[in-house]
């Protein structure tokens, strides 16, 4: 039985998550999925110019799992642009990197994930509250699938 996949830590959830060639009608047009991880890798080796091994250290992947990624996220934005297709970023299997926590005064801070170690931090950094929890991110317009803890179950589109 092969072993789960492991989560991809994303770190960025674009606002635009739609892309259509402009000129063709939305109901005859075909539809590339590139999942949030794929865009991660695309984003931390295309935009931010990153070397594969520190792309994958920021996802917390092998280099060769990066790749892997990068290579199936280029071949389907080649695609689209090639074929005339629409691209829309969505689902995956991934974790967000860093966790945003609000305490009941208001207050709202983001704490990377490997500090946190799957816990709440005891209280608020500015007023010191003890009552704390934990925000869903709120930037982008996904579907939520892939976000979170799925952990061992495959989450498509």
């Amino acid at each position: 039985m092969p072993r789960p996949p492991k989560c991809r830590r994303v770190a960025f959830i674009p606002d635009t998550t739609y892309f259509k060639p402009a000129g063709t009608a939305m109901r005859v047009l075909e539809e590339i999925v590139l999942s949030l991880e794929e865009a991660e890798a695309v984003r931390l080796k295309d935009l931010e110019g990153l070397e594969q091994e520190e792309g994958a250290r920021r996802m917390n992947v092998s280099r060769p799992t990066f790749q892997r990624v990068l290579a199936s996220a280029r071949q389907k934005v080649a695609e689209a642009l090639l074929h005339g297709k629409a691209i829309r970023i969505g689902g995956g299997n991934f974790e967000m990197a860093r966790r945003r926590f609000r305490c009941f005064n208001g207050h709202e801070w983001d704490i990377p994930i490997e500090v946190t170690a799957g816990r709440n931090p005891d209280t608020c950094p500015t007023c010191r509250n003890a009552d704390i929890v934990l925000v869903a991110p709120v930037s982008g317009n996904y579907d939520g699938r892939g976000h979170g803890r799925h952990r061992g179950e495959r989450r498509g589109i």
